[in-house]
């Protein structure tokens, strides 16, 4: 059981949210097994609200030029309503992950431009070959979506078991009209996420630094 836990540790440790890729596409066997185990997760009822739309080849690029002009052109109008507001230990860990990520890719904090051209970079899916969009069924509710987070988060970790990157984007079902037109995606079905995988390109900048943790004492309360 302890190199059970030493092996699990490991990938999840070793998980990051990629932000460069080669153009190496993953095997359609390898995605089937990836989402066949990620569907362990649990699941209120055993409903397994989830149900996953993944692009391949020029698909993703076609994707990838209809998201950015949207993203150019209309509002964000997502399925899911964004948080209200980052406050506290939340507002300090989202700026330091977005200090880190500018510093990496060479962006000076008071440089509007480049960190907006970054941002675009979501909705090319920072030249992913492959991305995952997340649905779950509306009558399900946050139940629904609760589930659909189990799945998402086993998603990126058996994807990482097999040598294969992944980051899991919010930013890109902003744009849930466009998307849901573009796949023809049923009313009932809410978009919650998109995950881009693919291999890790090593020499990116953006690959080159990790996010911390908060530590035990600073998630869990014991009682008696």
């Amino acid at each position: 059981m302890s190199d059970d836990f030493a092996i699990f540790s490991k990938i999840i440790n070793e998980r990051y949210s990629c932000r460069g890729y080669l153009e190496t596409e993953v095997s359609e066997q390898d995605i089937r097994d990836i989402v066949a185990t990620a569907s362990r997760a649990p699941t209120w009822c055993n409903a397994q609200p989830w149900k996953v739309i993944v692009t391949r080849g020029a698909e993703t690029r076609a994707f990838a030029e209809m998201l950015t002009k949207a993203a150019e052109t209309t509002q964000m109008e997502p399925d899911f309503a964004w948080p209200l507001q980052y406050t506290g230990e939340y507002q300090d860990r989202r700026r330091v992950c977005g200090y880190q990520l500018y510093e990496a890719v060479g962006i000076a904090r008071d440089d509007k431009a480049r960190r907006a051209e970054q941002m675009m970079q979501n909705f090319r899916f920072f030249g992913a070959p492959h991305v995952a969009i997340i649905t779950s069924d509306a009558d399900l509710g946050p139940y629904g979506a609760m589930d659909c987070g189990g799945f998402i988060a086993l998603f990126s970790l058996v994807a990482r078991a097999k040598g294969i990157a992944s980051v899991v984007q919010a930013s890109v079902t902003g744009y849930a009209p466009a998307i849901r037109q573009y796949f023809q995606i049923p009313a009932n079905r809410r978009i919650q996420t998109a995950i881009s995988f693919g291999y890790e390109d090593l020499d990116h900048p953006a690959n080159g630094f990790r996010t911390e943790r908060a530590d035990s004492d600073n998630v869990v309360t014991f009682v008696g």
